[in-house]
């Protein structure tokens, strides 16, 4: 019974001291091995080697704690590269922002609900897109243009749109009333025609047809080559 005790105590003195840093390091790791409903108390503390009481010193709740974790993801992104023009920066930060992303695929549903949630978005979130407005009128962006931009962009700047979400058909019933294919052709030929021209990636999450990084960096080019244009005419 000592020689246990002692074990436990020795173990005990071996771990780093619990800090906020490793609560929400450990968090991150649960919901990218189990999705955001692996994450509870419990099984943060058990990853930790602690009592689940212990963690409260360092999150109050669990919307505190969704909320850190989002801060600790936005540190992955690279900073802004120095001696580039604004929008090779841009461009580079928000495929760097994608890729994180891509790496937590829980993250853009987080994000997106804690960002509702909240009157201001997280403070690391909200360093990020100062950093990002700060690129543009270094760029030589009017006050104006940047407010069109930031709009345009929207949830791009943070490397996701629709897409990313998890909302395939895929495990559903079919569609009882969904219009059969020889119908749909004739209705709609134009649609049918695209659908079946455009390159197929069986692992897109928006579905058949869609190569989701092609078609983000397309649009994240279009709009970057847009804004450009108008810096010259504001």
């Amino acid at each position: 019974m000592v020689e246990i005790t002692t074990k436990a105590v020795v173990a005990a003195q071996s771990r780093p001291p619990l800090s906020r840093g490793r609560v929400l390091s450990a968090a991150v790791t649960l919901a990218d091995e189990g999705g955001v409903d692996a994450l509870s108390m419990r099984n943060i503390a058990q990853a930790l080697g602690v009592v689940p009481m212990a963690l409260y010193k360092h999150v109050a709740n669990k919307n505190e704690l969704l909320d850190g974790m989002i801060d600790v993801l936005m540190d992955e992104i690279d900073p802004p590269a120095e001696d580039t023009d604004w929008k090779t920066t841009v461009r580079r930060r928000v495929l760097s922002a994608r890729g994180m992303l891509l790496r937590h695929p829980w993250a853009p549903a987080v994000i997106e609900s804690r960002t509702k949630a909240r009157t201001t978005p997280t403070p690391a979130v909200m360093a990020y897109l100062d950093s990002m407005i700060g690129i543009f009128r270094a760029g030589g962006f009017s006050v104006h243009l940047v407010h069109h931009a930031m709009h345009v962009m929207g949830s791009r700047l943070l490397g996701f749109s629709q897409e990313l979400f998890e909302d395939s058909a895929d495990g559903r019933d079919p569609d009882p009333d969904a219009m059969p294919p020889e119908e749909m052709a004739a209705r709609y030929p134009h649609i049918t025609e695209l659908a079946m021209a455009v390159a197929h990636d069986p692992e897109s999450v928006v579905g058949a047809g869609c190569d989701d990084q092609f078609e983000f960096e397309f649009a994240l080019d279009l709009t970057l080559d847009g804004l450009e244009r108008l810096l010259g005419t504001t």
